[in-house]
């Protein structure tokens, strides 16, 4: 039936009456989305430009007028991460061009109670287990109840609103349970930090024993002072991990769907403000472990590090770390060196057992001097001691070798010794826990400026709900970590607060290292050169120094020599 028709009065049927309408509503409709003008600027456009795939051309000139992508729903599974505990893998779905799609994923380890020494009990171990599985089913039904259906219809790139929903989720359901949250770990905090830390421990040295038992200390105290007990730690609220592996899921996804690498997205979020240069942290390379792990009677260096201080290329500071590996194996091989066996710590660096800590520091001495490396100018060394590990409560001591203990002061007096022996040693980690305040302050006056101390257990930077506490005297720098339980908008507050930051990468993908870069950390411990997740990330972050080379916006990275005056740097570990 034409127009015409209509026009002459003729007769007309239901059927084309209700067709004719039909067709006024759809006109109507499609011009008022514009859709024919658009049709017509493409169709002109594309016959100018003549592409090969039309349809691929239309397709995105019309995807560049679709709706922005909202988050339909967030999805969570209980995963293994790489060291075999339980961990909570997210999954964010969005509407993207009236479908619902998939676009990313994020896997949060939930915390583990291990010893320091890595050994635990049966009985402890299946108490640690039963606390993950109840992590894990916590935060699956927060996911499934409330954390999905709340952030359904957000755009994915608002991580700031994001995040604060996040939090103040979190913060709910913490003071829902605050009076009942893990009342039973509580208690077995407290009696363990009873046991532990018993009122008659003191700094005073234990009586000397033979040549052979160690405990002839240095210099004696003649006055009593009380051991300071631990600090029994902060309860965890079952079901956190879920906060932190949503709120980096939606970082990945924003990052995806503006077609953008994570560390540009991370960058938008902490400086909003355009820049001109971006800067990489300085990676940190563990090279060396002779921890209480290990098969010698020596516990006090958990980890020796290689710090590069000069502006040199991701590529050759690994390939110096690589080659250094390689020639302490070939000394310890074809030497004198009273080492026992060689393997490989949890950290990918080289574990060997050495009776006192002047072998493991002349190794690595001697394998530089082979090698021609400049040991003590470009490159230089941190010690991790993770003593907080080592105290022998029932005597007051650390245990630095196996049968030998020294008391606080007398541990002042050997990283004096250590530092003036070997002036390469600029960075101490944890030397002290965190309750021995006097002795920070003492080792911090008798290094000066040759040495920075950096605390990593002994720091408190981020107790969601616990007082911040003041850290120990003496510390340059301060090594931070994206805890479970920690929002991305969180962590870049956090690093912000610090003059200047370190990073741990820890366990997890390779997206820490985009956070560091993109929210400006100074240094980033990545761990050894051992291990395909480890590696991923050193690879991770080469690429993206040559994505910043070649566009010409890498920033020339500087000496920095801490101020031992001013505010804690931060180093996050990944």
């Amino acid at each position: 039936m034409s127009y015409k028709a209509f026009l002459s009065h003729s007769k007309v049927s239901k059927e084309d009456q209700e067709f004719y309408d039909l067709k006024n509503k759809a006109a109507e409709y499609y011009r008022s989305n514009g859709v024919p003008r658009n049709i017509e600027n493409v169709l002109n456009e594309m016959f100018w430009k003549k592409p090969d795939d039309i349809y691929g051309y239309l397709a995105n000139y019309f995807s560049r007028l679709s709706y922005t992508p909202v988050i339909s729903k967030i999805t969570g599974r209980e995963v293994f991460d790489a060291s075999g505990l339980t961990a909570v893998q997210t999954e964010v779905y969005c509407i993207i061009r009236n479908e619902e799609k998939i676009v990313c994923s994020a896997v949060m380890s939930c915390p583990s109670d291990v010893p320091a020494d890595g050994v635990a009990e049966p009985g402890e171990a299946f108490y640690n287990s039963s606390q993950q599985c109840l992590s894990i089913t916590t935060a699956l039904k927060w996911i499934r109840e409330h954390l999905s259906p709340m952030l359904h219809g957000f755009n994915p790139t608002d991580q700031t609103n994001v995040d604060k929903l996040l939090s103040d989720f979190f913060m709910a359901r913490y003071l829902e349970h605050k009076d009942t949250l893990n009342i039973k770990e509580e208690d077995e905090l407290r009696n363990e930090s009873v046991s532990e830390s018993p009122p008659q421990a003191t700094l005073t040295p234990a009586p000397a024993k033979d040549k052979k038992g160690g405990d002839k200390g240095k210099k004696g105290n003649s006055t009593e002072k009380p051991l300071p007990p631990a600090e029994t730690p902060v309860p965890r609220l079952p079901g956190a991990t879920v906060v932190g592996a949503i709120s980096l899921a939606i970082a990945k996804t924003a990052a995806k769907l503006r077609g953008e690498p994570l560390y540009r997205f991370i960058t938008s979020v902490s400086a909003p403000q355009a820049q001109s240069e971006m800067h990489l942290p300085v990676p940190m390379i563990t090279i060396l472990s002779c921890g209480k792990n290990s098969a010698g009677k020596l516990n006090l260096l958990e980890e020796v590090i290689l710090m590069p201080s000069s502006s040199q290329r991701v590529r050759e500071v690994i390939g110096m770390g690589l080659e250094l590996q390689c020639e302490m194996r070939r000394v310890l091989i074809g030497s004198t060196y009273k080492a026992g066996p060689i393997g490989i710590s949890d950290e990918g660096a080289l574990q060997v057992g050495f009776e006192r800590p002047e072998q493991a520091l002349d190794l690595i001495t001697e394998a530089c001097a082979n090698l021609e490396l400049p040991l003590g100018s470009d490159l230089h060394l941190a010690i991790n001691c993770a003593a907080h590990g080592l105290m022998d409560y029932s005597r007051g001591k650390y245990e630095v070798l196996s049968g030998c203990h020294k008391s606080p002061d007398e541990l002042v007096d050997m990283y004096e010794g250590l530092i003036n022996k070997y002036p390469a040693i600029t960075s101490i980690i944890d030397p002290f826990r965190k309750e021995d305040v006097d002795q920070w302050e003492k080792l911090a006056s008798v290094i000066g400026q040759s040495c920075c101390l950096i605390a990593d257990a002994a720091s408190n930077l981020y107790p969601r709900w616990s007082e911040v506490k003041p850290l120990p005297p003496g510390i340059s720098r301060v090594i931070i970590r994206h805890q479970s339980d920690m929002t991305i908008s969180e962590l870049i507050q956090s690093i912000a607060e610090q003059k200047e930051t370190m990073l741990d990468a820890g366990s997890g993908d390779t997206s820490i290292v985009d956070l560091a870069v993109g929210s400006g950390v100074s240094f980033l411990k990545l761990g050894g050169l051992r291990g395909g997740e480890r590696m991923d990330k050193y690879n991770r972050l080469m690429a993206i120094e040559e994505e910043l080379e070649q566009e010409g916006i890498l920033g020339a990275r500087e000496k920095k020599q801490p101020d031992l005056s001013e505010t804690p740097e931060a180093t996050v570990t990944l």
